[in-house]
């Protein structure tokens, strides 16, 4: 396996995903703008035979030890960056090794300090200990006998006293600074939003902190609260309490907007929720709710971080989203804005957000649980997870799905985008009802994916759009991609990429895109589970949608809106017809 990427504009780091890539042999990534530390992730990377190029970045740090284990590399390039520290000694033995243009620290260790021995007290002193005119010069007894040096012993004791305060002043120093840092760290993190502006009249009480948690002290009287019109968003005052809180429940909340200033005509009022507080939780807390994380606890990985069951003493179900240490990194005011984000999505097919933890470093995002069944789990998993589904359940969950995309779209002001729409992100209850993950989360998906390594090997192989793999722009009709991938995945049972297949049937969009228009080819390619039992006329309409959401050109392919109406239609073939017989339509569709 080879990856050049040498000469584009991918920033950010190498990440740690890198250690996955087992069967690398040579690989080149120069002349970008990478930053940060190399990952120390060489250790099964064994067979890499030619690091040739990692010059022209802003590649910080030393050398990871792990870079020692690369036993059949030949050549190694890593000029001007900003590699600093010293260099493994098994790296200079690589036959073509570049190291020019980095701060590497290559001076060697200073000698330690030998005290010279005692002289003898008798005979003619040497010419080293003859007395000078100095007066630091050593002084001789009467009798000739040089004396010990009193004066260098003392003045050897004042520098060890005099580095010895340095030391203690800067750890001082140190200590208060980090002190500061923390306050005001504690302090941004108290903070309590500012209240907007209340155009009717009432009053309410400020809520009471308990154990992590925000209760109200007594029952407060619903008033309508509305956000600054001359404002983009509502402003939040983070001073004070330690909790972000949004707005209290209350009869209409207007807040800048989502799902208030345009909504889609297919999406009615009461199926929007109203904003609801956002809870902070303790470390301490979620470790009780999940059982210090344990993996009888977990739901299941996702590419930002590891899904935890939590139960809370009162018995409430949560799922709790534990950020991987790249994305823990995250800014403070950074993630609590994200969190305010995040809350702000209110749709019955979007996961909903009700708490999260910013503590000792670490950032979880708090859901409420709806299950730990994803449609991936139904369709490919070897457990108790997977299940059959009948044609007309297929075409309701796609239906469910679209209808997340279409409010993220349309709803949203401004409109948001998934970036990482896939089966493993959509959870599927025992009633087949559906809600979205990752909603909101892609400004941490960037940073974190793999596309930055290998941006169109990772767009074949997976759910990405192939603009995504050319050019790293992600827009609306990127996820449109996606969803008809996921469409097509629910039509054929396949996965996208499958090398256990024939080689011409491997990548699940080539083999299938060229057979939608063909009736009888399309029902050779209905996943065998369903048995036959299907509406001709649905699979028909169903793969005109597929076709067209998967398009090369973005421009071309359908809004969310469009494929939310012509899945509606699809359900009502379905419905008028359950038990369709696949041979009732002509051989070939226009």
């Amino acid at each position: 396996m080879k990856l050049f990427l040498s000469a584009n504009q991918f920033t950010g780091s190498i990440p740690d995903s890198l250690s996955e890539l087992t069967l690398l042999l040579d690989m080149s990534v120069n002349q970008n703008l990478l930053t940060g530390e190399l990952p120390d992730a060489f250790q099964d990377l064994t067979g890499l035979i030619n690091f040739r190029d990692l010059s022209s970045n802003n590649l910080t740090g030393q050398l990871p030890p792990s870079m020692q284990n690369l036993s059949s590399l030949t050549a190694l390039n890593i000029e001007n960056n900003l590699f600093s520290g010293p260099i493994p000694e098994k790296l200079l033995s690589i036959p073509d090794f570049k190291k020019d243009g980095n701060p590497f620290n290559t001076s060697s260790a200073p000698s330690p300090m030998i005290t010279p021995p005692a002289l003898p007290h008798s005979g003619a002193p040497s010419p080293e200990t003859m007395p000078s005119n100095s007066s630091e010069g050593p002084s001789i007894h009467d009798n000739g006998t040089p004396r010990k040096d009193k004066k260098v012993s003392v003045v050897r004791i004042i520098g060890y006293a005099v580095v010895s305060v340095i030391v203690l002043i800067i750890a001082v120093l140190l200590f208060i600074f980090c002190i500061s840092k923390w306050r005001e760290r504690k302090q941004k993190h108290e903070e309590i939003p500012k209240r907007q502006e209340i155009r009717a009249h009432g009053k309410s009480k400020e809520p009471q902190i308990n154990a992590g948690l925000i209760q109200p002290e007594k029952e407060t009287e619903k008033v309508p609260i509305v956000a600054d019109e001359k404002q983009d968003e509502v402003k939040i005052n983070m001073a004070g309490s330690g909790k972000l809180v949004l707005p209290p429940l209350v009869d209409k909340v207007i807040v800048n907007p989502i799902a208030s200033s345009k909504k889609s005509p297919r999406t009615s009022p009461e199926n929007l929720n109203p904003p609801a507080p956002v809870k902070s939780y303790s470390i301490a807390s979620l470790q009780q709710y999940t059982d210090s994380f344990s993996e009888e606890s977990l739901i299941k990985d996702s590419r930002l971080g590891r899904i935890y069951l939590a139960e809370s003493p009162e018995g409430k179900l949560l799922a709790v989203l534990k950020l991987d240490n790249m994305n823990s990194n995250i800014q403070l005011d950074d993630f609590l804005e994200l969190v305010l984000r995040i809350s702000e999505l209110r749709h019955p097919n979007i996961l909903e957000l009700v708490g999260y933890c910013a503590e000792f470093g670490q950032c979880l995002l708090v859901y409420k649980y709806f299950s730990n069944k994803t449609l991936h789990d139904i369709l490919h998993s070897e457990d108790d997870h997977k299940i059959k589904l009948s044609w007309n359940a297929r075409i309701q969950i796609a239906f469910e799905a679209a209808k997340a995309l279409e409010y993220l779209h349309e709803s949203c002001q401004p409109p948001v985008t998934h970036q990482n729409f896939e089966p493993s992100n959509i959870f599927v209850d025992d009633d087949l009802a559906v809600q979205v993950f990752e909603c909101g989360l892609a400004s941490l998906m960037s940073s974190n994916s793999i596309t930055q390594l290998a941006g169109r090997m990772h767009a074949l192989l997976s759910y990405k759009a192939p603009e995504i793999g050319e050019s790293g722009s992600h827009g609306e009709q990127s996820d449109v991609y996606s969803f008809g991938l996921v469409m097509l995945e629910l039509l054929t049972g396949r996965k996208p990429y499958d090398s256990s297949r024939p080689r011409a049937e491997q990548h699940l969009v080539r083999w299938a895109s060229s057979q939608l228009h063909d009736i009888n080819a399309l029902s050779r390619m209905v996943d065998p589970s369903i048995d036959g039992k299907y509406s001709v006329k649905s699979l028909s309409r169903f793969a005109d949608i597929i076709s067209r959401c998967i398009r090369r050109t973005p421009e071309f392919r359908p809004s969310m809106s469009d494929v939310v109406q012509d899945l509606a239609r699809v359900i009502e073939d379905a419905m008028k017809n359950e038990n369709g017989d696949s041979h009732s339509v002509p051989e070939k569709r226009t």
